[in-house]
Order: C-alpha cells, then structure tokens, then sequence
C-alpha cells in the first residue's frame, strides 16, 4: 500500500479556519446556549472537512475511523466522572449538604473578601487533593450558591473559583496533568513544580490582587433583611446540621488518598443518598408521590435525584435556583460536547494536519524564548482544536521535545510552557473538555468566566514574559578536565 502524502499548510489550516468561523456564528447567532447543540454540530461538520481532506491525502477510512474511536475512548473516565458528579450534586441537594454549605457560608464569608476566599479557599484544597474537577463539583457548586444569596455575581465567582482549583491543581503532586507534563518531557515531579513556581505564584499573587479590588468595589444586593429571610428559607426547607457536610469530608478524604475520581466521587453520591434518607425524610416525603407510602416515595426520590437531579417547588425564585439541580441527566450535553470535539481532535491528528501545524510554528522558533513561547501558543491552540488538555500536553512535548534536548535546555522548561499553555487555559474554552466541564457544574459559561479566571491566563502570559526575559535552564555541562564542587551540579541556572 502507497504511503499517505503528508498535508500542505494550508491544507492543515483549512479545517480549523472552518472550525473558528462556525464556532464564532454559533455564538453570535445562539449566545449561551451555543454549547448546546451549535457547537457540536460545528465539531462534526469540521471533522468532516478534515476527513475529506485526509482522503484525498490517501488516508484509509478505516484508519480515520478507528483513531476517533480511540480518541473518544481516552475521554471515558471523564465521561464516567461527569456522571458521578451530576449524581453528587443531586444527592448532595437532597440531603442538605449543599444547602448546609451556601447557609454557613452566606453566614460566615464577608462579601467585601468573598471573591478572595473563593479562590484561596479553593486552591488549598485542590492543592491537597489535587483536582480541580472535584474542588469545582463540591466547593465551587456551594460557593456559587452563596454567590447568588449575597447578590454577588455569579460570573466573578466562577473565575474566582477556576483560578483557585487550576492553582492548586497545577502545583499538586497529586494531579494527573502535573505528573504528565514532566513524564513527557523527560523531567523528574518536583523539578518540574520547582520550576512551575516562577510563572504560576507571581500569576497567583496578581490574581489575588485582582479578586481584592474587585471585592470591594462589588455591589452586594442582599440586606440585612433579605439575607436573614434568606436563611430561615433554607433551614425551613432542610435539616441544616454540621454533620451534613460529612459528604464533603468523605469525597476529599477520598481523594487526597489518591482514589481515582470516578470512584470517590460516586462514594460521595452515594454517602449523600445515605445521609438524605436519614436526616431529610420531611424534605423527601414532600418531593415524593404520595400513593407509593413512605418507603416507596423515599426509594423514588432518591433514585430520581441521582439521574434527574432536585426541582424545588417553591414561590421564591432565588431558593429555586440555588436549590434545584444535579443529576446525570444535567451532564448529558457536557458529554455530547466532548465526543463532537474529540471526533474533530482525533481526525486532525490522524491524518497528520495537526503535526503540519506544528512544524510550521517550530520554524518560526529561531530563539530559545521564541521556541518557549511557541510551545505556550501550540499548547493553547491545541487546546481549541484538539478540545482536551491532555492532549494538549501531551502532542507539544513529544513533538518539541527534540527541538529542546538539540538546543541543549533542560526538560523542565519544556513541561513548564506545556503546563502554562496546556493545562491553564483548558478551563477558558466553552467546548473543550474542562470548560465544557466548569460550565455544567458552575453554570456559567466559560466565555463569561474567562476574563475573570485570572490565574489561567495571566500564567500563560507569565511564561511568555518569563521567556522574553531569559529565564530558562540548560542541560547539566561538564567541562573537559572540570570536576564539580561535591554537593553542586554545573547546572546553568536561570540565564
């Protein structure tokens, strides 16, 4: 069999010009609810454009088929996460752990520090637990309620929130992406964090900043009066107790023990399940048809608030909202978002236009900032096209990486700018995996949110700025003749 031709610049290009224009009109014509059907048919369609360009390149049908199924299938585990977390979210409403949550929270955060304290109090846990996924799922579901009862905005909040946990989770030990990124570019875990430190906590500390001022210059709605009416209507509606939040403190446990997501966040559904039947009967019998008797109406309500999640019926709309929600009938559309965009990444890069892209940005890379900086940007753009952050992380180093070890740079930098490029800006983009991920959960979409996550793309821009400056570290050399004092390497550092 003839071997495939490889793919012309412009060949390459076509596909994702098609792709920008069709996202952009899908927004323009449908706003928000362009994640709910027009992007993925935009998704669809361009990876038709590019299967039909992979065609006539000589590429078999077969060939094409089966890498979208195996890009689709890499993207299961998220797929199983996202339903265990509409399941969370559903049980934690029934049981009182989410309303238990926004009530000490609307009572004890100060609205003046309230966007601060989202995002430092969500970096320390997904620093500990290392997942931003699971900080947004169970803090930041119960923060953007407390959001909405002080009359802060919701969007402000999200980006405080995606800061807080891409922070934390991009500085953990204990986060996937953060372990991939120097596995692929031949680094050791802590050089690699090490090394994150002087993009991401200047980044962090000018976010902080920012979340600072703007907390006292917002505008909070909620009174004295309504915020006090606020509160009787949630411990009217549900038994508020601090042990409810024992839910929370089990998925965290969980996963600060480095069980896997799927697993300790459907440990959490079920504990919340557990917890409804047992403190939350009134709340449940009131949900609940009366013609099936108690076990039986307890039995359906908990069953439908794990796959169609809690409708409150109540006159005041603020409760409703803050209140009604979940299931994994709610995640559906994340998922169906997924699989259009992974369809599109998958065909791109079997048939070799998204490594044509790529080639032609490297010969763009004459310096060594040049070369960094165009890491950051490949590990950004792959983000919009391919729509997944691993592979974002993964495609750039393993095609950069011969580029850094001829240029004599440690592997560290280039984990680092696939790290700043890759990992923070995933959250930014409406219809890759983690911003399709943040608006189901947060309910804000990401191009919203996107001005305010601070931290996701001031590090990006850090890196950039980094790299103009010379900051980068070369391989170990050892002179001819030259011995090393004991204890030291002559390693070059920070040029």
């Amino acid at each position: 069999m003839s071997q495939p031709r490889q793919p012309g610049l412009l060949q390459a290009l076509f596909p994702i010009f098609c792709l920008l224009l069709l996202l952009f009109l899908a927004v323009y014509y449908f706003g928000d609810n362009s994640s709910s059907g027009p992007n993925q048919i935009a998704l669809l369609l361009c990876a038709g454009i590019a299967t039909l360009i992979g065609r006539f390149n000589g590429y078999g049908r077969e060939q094409i088929e089966q890498a979208i199924v195996k890009g689709i299938s890499l993207t299961l585990g998220a797929i199983l996460i996202l339903l265990a977390v509409g399941s969370l979210i559903g049980t934690w409403l029934l049981s009182g752990t989410v309303p238990t949550m926004i009530y000490y929270g609307l009572t004890l955060l100060n609205p003046d520090y309230f966007y601060l304290s989202c995002c430092i109090i969500c970096a320390i846990v997904a620093l500990s637990i290392g997942s931003s996924w699971t900080v947004a799922a169970t803090i930041g579901v119960a923060l953007m309620g407390v959001a909405s009862g002080l009359g802060l905005s919701e969007v402000i909040c999200a980006g405080a929130i995606v800061s807080g946990a891409y922070f934390g989770d991009k500085l953990s030990p204990l986060s996937d992406t953060t372990n991939l990124a120097p596995a692929v570019a031949g680094t050791d875990l802590f050089t690699h964090i090490r090394f994150m430190l002087y993009s991401t906590l200047p980044s962090f500390a000018l976010t902080l900043v920012l979340f600072l001022i703007l907390g006292f210059q917002s505008q909070h709605s909620a009174k004295p009066v309504e915020l006090d009416n606020l509160l009787l209507s949630l411990s009217g509606q549900f038994h508020i107790a601090w042990y409810l939040l024992l839910p929370l403190g089990m998925t965290l446990f969980l996963a600060f023990r480095k069980v896997p997501a799927f697993p300790a966040i459907g440990i959490g559904a079920l504990f919340g399940a557990l917890m409804a039947v047992l403190f939350q009967q009134d709340f449940i019998q009131a949900q609940a048809d009366p013609t099936l008797g108690e076990i039986g109406g307890t039995v359906t309500v908990v069953w439908q608030a794990m796959y169609a999640g809690v409708s409150l019926d109540t006159p005041d709309p603020l409760l409703k909202d803050l209140l009604s929600g979940g299931g994994m009938g709610s995640m559906l559309n994340t998922i169906w978002l997924i699989i259009s965009a992974m369809t599109f990444g998958s065909v791109m890069e079997a048939t070799g236009l998204l490594q044509r892209v790529v080639q032609a940005l490297l010969k763009m890379a004459n310096s060594v900032a040049g070369l960094i900086i165009t890491t950051i940007g490949t590990a950004f753009g792959t983000n919009l096209v391919a729509a997944d952050q691993y592979i974002a992380i993964v495609m750039p180093g393993r095609m950069f990486k011969p580029e850094y070890d001829k240029r004599n740079l440690a592997p560290e930098n280039l984990s680092r700018a696939v790290e700043d490029g890759g990992t923070c800006t995933s959250a930014l983009i409406p219809w890759n995996t983690c911003g399709a991920y943040m608006q189901s959960v947060l309910l804000v979409n990401p191009l919203d949110y996107a001005l305010y996550a601070f931290f996701n793309w001031l590090t990006p821009l850090m890196g950039i700025l980094l790299a103009l400056l010379g900051v980068k570290r070369f391989r170990p050399t050892i002179q001819v003749g030259v011995e090393a004092p004991p204890g030291k390497s002559l390693v070059n550092e920070l040029h």
